[in-house]
């Protein structure tokens, strides 16, 4: 298969009002969406568009809508809405595509646009080829004229449906009165929806990260920044902290103690619950990603649970889930797939089974995360000026063959370029600690050396 030019492991991203990241682009790739999914349809392909919170996302958003009008289709904006509620509201309108506009979890001068199916699922790569071959030529698409063309209009009370969606998730046996919760929105698309589910749900909730002005998401909050809401748990003395990314597809967990929860403890406290309520589906599998520390797959191999690794990225695990039969997966970064209730990472979701686990359990979650015990994994990301496949560069490959030789088959080494910045990562893992450190060290120098 060709290699993918403007999309990466989720959409496409750069810095906005920057190639490809321009209003231009996003007014043909309205159109390029528009067109691919307006085939074998009679009717106006209905899609969806949703953004974060981001200044450059009125922007992107107007112009993507223009060109889903001018290929005759017909945009509903819903406003600020978490990526798994474009999902959810793709579907449950009975939509043809939907569209989010963010950069995720990177700053504000980011931004980013990803597309889900009717189904409510991230595109695959042959369908990205085929957006990306009518970016480059607009003249693949055909010209809409006179009552051809479509329309826009803003829908703000999609945002209950999601709202009203993710709360049926949880367990109607369990409630939240009587938790108190420290939720960080991010400044992002979460800032809202958030809060108004964990208190529907009876919690008393302390809101950080609610306050977007355009230029903060997820400066000094969140997911990526979690030590703020990490401190306002032990000041105000809540039994944990929920801290979404800016689009809040994600989320970093804290315990009643102040402790921020590794993802893969996450990944493991889930996937074991839901096997021990009989939710975890015939394939008896959790999906992980290569990124996985090698501790949560024993963990949960101790339990009879299979683990099986996809590439890294979210969509990657719910292709593998497809196939697999298997009802839920995970990345360390906080992407938890429930795929009986989400087609994608929900930060929201996540966080309610995170609870839902605690009360069957009857533990804390600094009791149920101390019962996983991870390697040492150190991961550094190198600043490289291009993406040289790593197994052409020969100082890379002998380095790498150094490193491993050294470990002697007690740890791993994985070489991987992020999917959406400029950055090579290079993530060590093994039982020896001070090895590990070493060595991804020496590993990253050569990286920089040769590709920075």
């Amino acid at each position: 298969m060709s290699k993918r030019k403007f999309f990466g492991t989720d959409g496409i991203r750069g810095k906005a009002n920057s190639y490809p990241m321009t209003g231009e682009v996003a007014f043909v790739l309205g159109r390029a969406v528009t067109s691919y999914f307006q085939k074998n349809l009679t009717k106006k392909p209905l899609i969806i568009i949703g953004k974060d919170t981001r200044l450059s996302c009125y922007m992107l958003e107007q112009a993507f809508s223009a060109g889903v009008c001018a290929q005759g289709g017909r945009a509903i904006l819903t406003g600020p809405l978490p990526t798994p509620g474009v999902a959810f509201v793709t579907q449950s309108m009975r939509a043809d595509a939907g569209v989010m506009i963010s950069a995720s979890h990177n700053s504000f001068e980011d931004n980013g646009i990803k597309i889900f199916d009717r189904t409510g699922h991230k595109l695959p790569d042959d369908i990205e080829l085929e957006l990306e071959r009518m970016l480059e030529d607009p003249n693949l698409i055909p010209v809409r004229f006179g009552d051809q063309l479509g329309n826009a209009k803003r829908l703000d009370e999609v945002i209950g449906r999601y709202i009203v969606h993710t709360k049926a998730a949880f367990n109607d046996q369990y409630s939240l009165e009587g938790l108190r919760i420290v939720v960080d929105g991010a400044n992002g698309a979460g800032y809202k929806t958030a809060p108004q589910v964990f208190e529907e749900l009876g919690a008393e909730v302390i809101t950080l990260g609610n306050n977007p002005n355009g230029t903060n998401i997820n400066k000094n909050c969140g997911a990526l920044y979690p030590q703020l809401c990490a401190d306002t748990v032990k000041l105000y003395r809540a039994d944990l902290g929920v801290c979404l990314d800016g689009d809040g597809d994600r989320l970093t967990i804290i315990s009643g103690q102040g402790e921020i929860i590794h993802g893969d403890k996450v990944i493991g406290i889930c996937g074991k619950f839901l096997k021990d309520t009989g939710e975890l589906g015939a394939a008896n599998e959790v999906v992980g990603t290569v990124m996985s520390n090698f501790g949560v797959e024993s963990y949960l191999q101790s339990h009879g649970i299979k683990f099986v690794r996809t590439q890294v990225g979210d969509r990657y695990i719910v292709e593998h889930m497809k196939t697999s039969g298997a009802l839920f997966g995970g990345e360390p970064s906080g992407h938890l797939v429930f795929k009986k209730y989400s087609t994608t990472g929900d930060g929201i979701l996540a966080a309610l089974k995170l609870i839902e686990s605690m009360k069957f359990y009857n533990k804390d979650l600094s009791t149920l995360a101390s019962e996983i015990s991870l390697y040492p994994q150190v991961m550094k990301n190198v600043r490289v000026a291009s993406r040289v496949p790593f197994e052409e560069v020969k100082s890379i490959q002998d380095a790498l063959k150094t490193c491993e030789e050294r470990l002697k088959g007690t740890g791993r080494i994985l070489l991987r370029y992020s999917g959406t910045e400029a950055l090579a990562r290079v993530m060590v893992e093994g039982k020896d600690e001070v090895l590990v450190n070493e060595i991804c060290q020496e590993l990253s120098e050569v990286v920089f050396k040769a590709l920075g």
